[in-house]
């Protein structure tokens, strides 16, 4: 049985990831955290609580960006590992602006040291969450993989394309195959209380008025998680993977972000109070994502719609028990 190093397995996304991949048996699983307070650490041990005691999972609380590649291996205690699935990361593009030092520490850095991890230790899969940021503010609709000259707007999106290139470096060198999966904003139950359904929800809830930047009119791909994770699922069992490569994984159907917020309305039956604000800095216009390459190469298919999705985080938000954030 392989074993999965999985940095980031007590996140949103991670913890997701997590459950499909104990449930369907193939694999051992070492999930990596830091356990960074970014949102409230609270929930992250909530999200893998579930797995504690499983046979096949064990933890390790280490920061990738602060720990030597010597001391990564320490805490493996010898145990081989097969596969990185590297989905740790600083996310948010606004936070980024304000702390850019912190963002390449993690997001570069990290993923450097995990590189040299699998070269010193002779891991030959690597497959590395990357995001939509990278294509910045690209007319070039929908969104393709071979885009030349990407150009991003915020040192979030700049870190996820500069470590996508040490993946490629290692691929070349270092006999990796390093699958870079571009994520398009993910959205479900557990996800952060910072994303927007999560935040308008929240806001909604307590009578708030929900903010948009811009006049929305600005729109995203999202992408329930659980297509992601199978995303991930596909390029895990990719055997013809080349050296090298950079996948969009999303919905491939952009929606307005007062689409969005009417369907949250619709779902919640609400009628919310709206701000328009400003547009920030380092937001891009729009995202969409070609999935022909994924669609192609992994069979991917994304199946939940936006309003299937919304109506699935509302019952886990309002389910008993549910962890309040």
């Amino acid at each position: 049985m392989q074993t999965i190093l999985l940095t980031g397995g007590a996140g949103f996304i991670g913890s997701h990831l997590t459950e499909a991949l104990l449930a369907g048996g193939g694999y051992n699983i070492i999930c990596l955290d830091s356990f960074d307070d970014f949102y409230p650490v609270a929930i992250k041990q909530q999200n893998i609580r579930r797995f504690a005691g499983h046979p096949r999972f064990s933890l390790l609380t280490m920061d990738i960006a602060f720990s030597t590649v010597q001391e990564l291996r320490a805490a493996l205690q010898g145990k081989p590992v097969d596969i990185i699935i590297h989905l740790a990361a600083k996310a948010g593009v606004r936070p980024s602006i304000e702390h850019p030092l912190a963002y390449y520490q993690t997001n570069v850095l990290g993923t450097l040291n995990l590189l040299e991890l699998a070269r010193q230790t002779g891991v030959q899969r690597f497959i590395f969450a990357s995001s939509s940021s990278v294509y910045g503010n690209n007319a070039h609709m929908p969104w393709k993989e071979t885009e030349q000259g990407l150009r991003p707007i915020s040192p979030y999106a700049s870190s996820k394309i500069a470590a996508e290139e040490l993946g490629q470096v290692y691929a070349h060198l270092h006999n990796i195959t390093f699958t870079a999966l571009r994520f398009f904003t993910v959205y479900g139950p557990a996800q952060r209380p910072d994303l927007a359904i999560h935040k308008f929800y929240n806001q909604v809830r307590h009578n708030e008025e929900i903010t948009l930047y811009g006049d929305g009119s600005t729109s995203r791909d999202y992408t329930y998680v659980s297509d992601i994770v199978q995303g991930v699922l596909k390029s895990l069992a990719w055997k013809e993977a080349p050296p090298f490569s950079a996948i969009n994984i999303g919905s491939g159907r952009p929606v307005t972000l007062l689409e969005l917020v009417h369907t949250l309305e619709e779902a919640m039956d609400v009628t919310a109070r709206i701000r328009f604000m400003d547009e920030q800095p380092g937001d891009v216009k729009h995202t969409y994502a070609d999935i022909s390459a994924a669609q192609c190469l992994l069979h991917y298919a994304p199946a939940v719609s936006l309003r299937e999705g919304v109506a699935s985080f509302l019952r886990w938000k309002e389910s008993p028990g549910a962890f309040d954030y």
